[in-house]
């Protein structure tokens, strides 16, 4: 808003600037102290010049007076005359500025509708996945046929306590999310924090309904599933028909802790900037999602290239969520821009932080 009015008050002051030169070159005066009312003429009784040279052939309304040059500032936003249109300034943002921990809005409808189809998608599909109609498949190659980087998993010593520990930092996640959305009440008021907390929910509740969705079409065995029930070994053998055992893609713990560790990011950046708040809570979310993601490798749950989709699909929505909430008087931080250009076009990508 500061900008703005500078802006216009720049634009005014330009205007009058070129009407006194404009006026001060056709009268010719004498020297640089003499000043505006001993160059213009003085107006007579009926309110025009006595100055025959000077004498308006028509509407006054073509050129600055000498009494629209000295109007006070207040009826400037009109423009340098009080005739002159508003397509004559800088025009004005319209609405209110932005008050303290304002950044984010909310779509009841839109937001709700989301959250409540990501939970129910999830809920439907976990009860679905829970009657062991859906048979999970055997590995249909052997360790050696998997990525280099996916036979780690096959090939290490599985840690029985490392499916403990993943559960304990995404519970300590969802934790931090109800935590950071109270602290926002607290900061910057109660219609903040429940802004925030939609904001979480959806995030979580996207990530999970893509998880379930992804993990039932691809259908990837688990790592323990090469250890435990490959060749010759089948579905029907005693601890390999279980559904859950085809759900490796991608990983669940990662995309949720990454999604959370995301959205508070992107708020401590928008809602705290120049302070450490951010860069701790960057790196909060990072451990944490490597932490878990290394922990459910390590319980034979999921091959590396599973974690890693899955971090990358939770930090994608968690950054999106809050994104596509900010205020639409708020300018983004980063923001793309397409020309023409001769045989063919350019793209320039901008951003403050």
């Amino acid at each position: 808003m500061r900008a703005s009015r500078a802006l216009f008050a720049g634009v005014v002051a330009v205007a009058v600037f070129r009407g006194s030169n404009a006026e001060a070159d056709a009268t010719q005066p004498r020297s640089r102290n003499e000043s505006l009312a001993d160059v213009a003429p003085a107006p007579s009784a009926s309110g025009t010049s006595s100055d025959p040279t000077l004498a308006p052939t028509g509407n006054q309304a073509q050129g600055p007076t000498v009494n629209e040059v000295q109007a006070p500032a207040g009826n400037q936003a009109q423009g340098p005359t009080g005739s002159r249109s508003r397509s004559d300034s800088a025009p004005l943002p319209s609405g209110p500025s932005l008050e303290l921990g304002q950044h984010f809005v909310l779509d009841p409808v839109a937001d709700g509708t989301l959250t409540a189809i990501g939970l129910g998608l999830s809920g439907l599909l976990g009860l679905v996945l829970s009657t062991g109609e859906i048979t999970p498949p055997s590995p249909a190659i052997s360790a050696s046929g998997l990525l280099a980087i996916d036979r780690i998993a096959v090939t290490q010593k599985i840690d029985p306590n490392a499916g403990t520990y993943s559960y304990i930092v995404l519970y300590g996640a969802l934790g931090w999310a109800v935590a950071d959305t109270v602290l926002s009440g607290f900061r910057d008021g109660w219609d903040a924090a429940i802004v925030d907390g939609f904001m979480y929910a959806e995030s979580i509740s996207l990530s999970l309904a893509l998880t379930d969705i992804t993990k039932i079409a691809v259908r990837r065995p688990r790592p323990i599933d090469y250890l435990n029930c490959a060749p010759p070994k089948t579905t029907s053998s005693p601890g390999c028909a279980s559904t859950d055992l085809g759900l490796s893609f991608f990983s669940g713990h990662a995309a949720i802790v990454s999604s959370i560790g995301a959205t508070a990011t992107y708020l401590a950046f928008v809602r705290s900037p120049d302070t450490w708040r951010p860069w701790v809570t960057l790196a909060a979310s990072v451990v944490l999602t490597t932490f878990v993601s290394y922990e459910r490798v390590r319980s034979g749950e999921h091959f590396p290239t599973d974690v890693i989709a899955g971090s990358l699909a939770g930090a994608g929505i968690g950054i999106l969520v809050p994104h596509l909430h900010r205020h639409k008087q708020e300018p983004p931080a980063v923001w793309v821009g397409f020309a023409p250009i001769p045989h063919g076009a350019s793209a320039v990508l901008n951003g403050s932080f």
